[in-house]
C-alpha cells in the first residue's frame, strides 16, 4: 500500500497537477518526426525508440536535456523550447502509442 501511495505521489510531482492533452502532443510531436518519427520509432539506429515508453520516464528525460543535466546535441536545443506543458503532452503522446512484439518460435 506504501509503494502505491509512493508511486502516486511521485506521478502527480512529475506532472505538476496538470492533465496532458494528447492530441495536442500529437501536434507538437510533428518537431520529433525527424528522428523519432511520429509513431515513435527511432528513424536512425542512434536515436531511441519511444513508442509506449512511460509517461513518467519521457517527462524526466525532456526536463533533463531542458536543464542540462542530460547533453545531446540536438536534444538539448529542442528541450529548451518546451514548457512544461508541452513536455506534458508529447509524453502523453508517445507513452500512448501501442505496438506488439512478436517472440520468434524457435
Amino acid at each position: 500500500m506504501m509503494r502505491v501511495a509512493i508511486a502516486v505521489a511521485l506521478a502527480a510531482g512529475m506532472t505538476g497537477g496538470a492533465s496532458a492533452d494528447p492530441a495536442a502532443g500529437h501536434e507538437k510531436a510533428a518537431m520529433c518526426a525527424t528522428c523519432h518519427g511520429m509513431d515513435g520509432i527511432g528513424t536512425n539506429p542512434e536515436v531511441p525508440h519511444i513508442a509506449g515508453e512511460s509517461e513518467i520516464y519521457l517527462m524526466a528525460q525532456l526536463r533533463a536535456f531542458r536543464s542540462g543535466e542530460r547533453q545531446h546535441q540536438q536534444m538539448s536545443i529542442i528541450a529548451q523550447s518546451l514548457d512544461d506543458q508541452d513536455i506534458r503532452d508529447l509524453a502523453d503522446y508517445y507513452a500512448s502509442i501501442r505496438f506488439e512484439v512478436t517472440v520468434p518460435d524457435y
